[in-house]
């Protein structure tokens, strides 16, 4: 898996948005100006940040080595994940939820916005 299949499979959904208001080198997609998903572009091997349920994140970072708490990120929400070695389902799972999860954050006048774009 690639970035560039992670940014195929994120512009899917509804009002992505690509950003890069860190630095060069790292792509953030958001929906509603907030962010759901991070790319540090440079790191080899590939590396995401998403936002996953707490306790998900626990059992996730037990189960998987690939998946720590997310640098410079609240660690109870934010799970760094190294794609190499995990299945495609599992990553596209993980930004499903980082997705949905800050997409239904939203307001509801905010949501209707986006879904009638």
């Amino acid at each position: 898996m690639d970035a560039n299949e992670i940014l195929e499979y994120c512009h899917t959904k509804k009002a992505v948005e690509e950003t890069f208001p860190f630095d060069k080198e790292t792509l953030v997609l958001k929906v509603g100006g907030k962010m759901f998903l991070l790319i540090p572009l440079e790191n080899h091997p590939l590396t995401i940040a998403v936002k996953t349920d707490p306790e998900w994140s626990e059992e996730l970072r037990a189960k998987h080595p690939q998946i720590t708490g997310a640098y410079h990120m609240n660690k109870t929400h934010w799970n760094s994940v190294v794609c190499e070695g995990l299945k495609r389902e599992l990553i596209f799972k993980l930004i499903d939820q980082s997705y949905e999860s800050i997409f239904n954050s939203l307001t509801k006048k905010k949501r209707e916005e986006l879904v009638n774009s």
